[in-house]
């Protein structure tokens, strides 16, 4: 076993009690690390958090990926917005994006035939115990039948059945690092439940899969694994098995520019194909659930997490990613109230300070989309958004929650997408698929 490869775990924690015990060893070692911190300082008072951050962090997501589920799904998400937590963080909780520890074989056998009625070798011509990849809600091994190369999702013991206690646990470790208001966290964690209430529905996901593979196929350069609904159950999902490499792996083979903008180009068209055609979006951009295939394409492996965007969001929220839509100050502020950005309450002042901060963040933010042709390589266009996100964080205007709940996993869905995009290095056409909104 090479060092990166994570331990296998020979049993999870399914009951509120034994989850629940799990997080206080974790508050008492993260105690332990405050005490340590500070018993440092005394005796060098510029000592940075920097070791702090890391210990907390290597605590935190041993914890969570022993878990699995919603918790470590939460510290996923926060991985993938790398101006929220400090580095330690971030590079602790993006391993669960490919690299969660995976269940033994004995335990997956006893799921299997939980969910199956009977073992893996029962139902399938050949099955691979050892997995090919293991995440925060599931993992995937590899089968045969009748000739078939398979891919088979085998949900988390008790991961289903855990969301709910499992979100009010991590609840104090997420207002800690966040800094949010109360109501602000708590308008968060009530989205996240009901994604991911939806994401550990893997009936959901499968008919999901072959409604948005279907509607997709039309897009260039993207293709998806088969599904097969018989061979799939509440928590299990059979589809065929994509050749191909995750995006770490296929940079590392040099890609030449072109290369890397065909690919740039297809995520962009999946995304906004899905946000303008179908009003819903896959809501889940993170590398882990993409693979270049050896002819080039992008494959889509993953449909569990799709967010619906409602008129009443759609229309205001991107009729500011119209080109000039914020000179227009009257149809901006109707969108902004629309959005509960602007609240019935604010004064005059805080209209015009609302204002001009959002117009400012949204005028940044949608700068592809009034391009036509962006290069995502531009490391400028990165570094001013993580200094308005950190100047932004500083204001005490912004600790009260602004904004409708759609927003946590929209701006997550294009943050996300344009963290890849930048890491591809990509210049890709971005009006292909524009938004279907009309000027008044």
């Amino acid at each position: 076993m090479s060092e990166n490869t994570p331990k296998e775990q020979d049993s999870i924690p399914t009951s509120k009690i034994e989850r629940s015990s799990k997080f206080v060893k974790t508050g008492f070692k993260i105690g332990g690390n405050f005490v340590k911190h500070y018993s440092k300082k005394l005796f060098n008072p510029s000592l940075s958090k920097d070791e702090l951050n890391e210990n907390n962090a290597a605590d935190i997501y041993e914890s969570l990926s022993q878990l699995k589920g919603s918790a470590l799904k939460v510290a996923q998400m926060l991985s993938m917005d790398k101006n929220i937590l400090p580095k330690a963080y971030v590079n602790q909780f993006s391993q669960s994006q490919y690299n969660a520890p995976p269940l033994s074989g004995p335990l997956i056998v006893q799921t299997f035939r939980k969910y199956y009625g009977k073992t893996p070798d029962k139902v399938f011509d050949s099955f691979e115990l050892k997995s090919s990849n293991a995440a925060s809600i599931g993992q995937v091994h590899q089968a045969f039948l009748n000739g078939k190369k398979l891919a088979v999702k085998i949900q988390y013991p008790g991961v289903g059945d855990s969301i709910s206690s499992d979100l009010k646990l991590v609840k104090p470790f997420a207002f800690r690092l966040l800094g949010m208001s109360e109501k602000e966290l708590d308008v968060y964690m009530k989205e996240v439940e009901e994604r991911l209430l939806e994401e550990t529905d893997y009936e959901l996901e499968v008919q999901r899969s072959l409604k948005f593979s279907q509607a997709c196929s039309v897009l260039e350069n993207v293709v998806f694994p088969e599904y097969y609904p018989e061979l799939s159950s509440k928590r299990t999902i059979t589809m065929g098995w994509l050749e191909g490499l995750h995006l770490k792996e296929y940079l590392q083979t040099n890609p030449s520019q072109e290369e890397r903008n065909k690919i740039g180009q297809a995520l962009w068209d999946f995304y906004n194909f899905q946000e303008h055609e179908l009003r819903a979006v896959h809501a889940d951009p993170h590398p882990g659930n993409f693979l270049i295939t050896p002819e080039g394409k992008l494959g889509i492996i993953d449909f569990g997490c799709i967010k619906e965007l409602p008129d009443d969001f759609y229309y205001p929220f991107f009729s500011l990613a119209l080109k000039g839509a914020l000179n227009d100050k009257e149809s901006a502020l109707k969108a902004f109230r629309e959005l509960e950005m602007i609240l019935p309450k604010d004064s005059p002042q805080q209209v015009e300070f609302y204002y001009e901060n959002f117009s400012e963040m949204i005028a940044l933010f949608t700068r592809p989309y009034t391009s036509g042709t962006f290069d995502f390589s531009e490391s400028s266009f990165f570094e001013q958004i993580y200094a308005y996100g950190d100047r932004m964080a500083r204001m005490p205007e912004f600790k009260q929650a602004r904004g409708v709940k759609h927003f946590i996993y929209i701006n997550r869905t294009n943050f996300g997408l344009y963290n890849i995009l930048h890491e591809l290095k990509a210049t890709v056409k971005t009006d292909t698929y524009p938004p279907h909104i009309k000027r008044d």
